[in-house]
């Protein structure tokens, strides 16, 4: 029996246009793909290149599809007074480079999607500042267990932060930040399996305008210090 091929399906309260858009234009792509970062491994601009523009298969602006990096195949396609966009992920094994990190990279296409979706309908045409955090361990983050649309407040990490569910899947969470200037948490975390016998936690933080991102930064990175082993430590 044939391996049902992951897809991701989010809705978009905006014109198909503005989403394809999104998806081609490098200073748009820099408002919700990923994270910041700077390393050994090159930026998020040569990221955003090397996925996007440098190894695309398909691009036709006039379907909205886009085919990229290892056959990852997005469709854009008007939805309900917006749009809708379906992620539909290479079949497994066709990239055998890639194998051990599919399962990664499907959650990794979860994140940005809702990242997304949180830019144009929240913040179009603004940019972020973000941060992010990995590491291993089994300890969940405590947090309301409300569907997508409901307003939550707790105590996060040293701080009282109010918002809404923004969305829920079977292993992440994403809720927006009233003070982080209307910002977006997204928190991942993924049982001990297989190729993560001791569990996994990721968190990105996008934040915006006067946001205090180094004092922010501070108190998470102690935080995750004393939850999580990190690739550092």
């Amino acid at each position: 029996m044939t391996e049902q091929t992951p897809q991701i399906v989010v809705t978009v309260a905006a014109p198909v246009e503005a989403v394809w858009e999104a998806l081609r234009d490098k200073d748009k792509i820099r408002h919700w793909h990923g994270w910041e970062y700077e390393g050994a491994e090159g930026t998020l601009d040569q990221e955003i290149d090397l996925i996007y523009f440098e190894h695309v298969a398909v691009d036709d602006a006039e379907a909205h599809v886009l085919d990229i990096q290892g056959g990852d195949k997005f469709a854009v396609e008007p939805h309900e007074g917006g749009a809708k966009i379906t992620l539909t992920r290479a079949a497994r094994g066709d990239n055998p480079d890639w194998e051990a990190y599919y399962d990664d990279i499907t959650e990794g296409w979860t994140t940005f999607l809702n990242q997304l979706r949180f830019a144009l309908e929240r913040h179009p045409d603004e940019p972020r500042r973000t941060l992010f955090y990995s590491g291993t361990g089994t300890e969940q983050f405590k947090l309301p267990d409300l569907p997508a649309g409901t307003p939550y407040g707790l105590d996060l990490v040293g701080e009282r932060v109010t918002g809404t569910v923004w969305f829920v899947s079977e292993n992440q969470r994403g809720l927006t930040v009233d003070s982080w200037g209307d910002g977006l948490l997204v928190l991942s975390h993924v049982g001990p399996n297989e190729q993560k016998p001791e569990g996994a936690a990721m968190a990105v933080l996008s934040l915006y305008g006067a946001t205090d991102r180094d004092e922010l930064d501070k108190r998470w990175t102690s935080w995750w210090a004393a939850h999580y082993s990190t690739p550092e430590a």
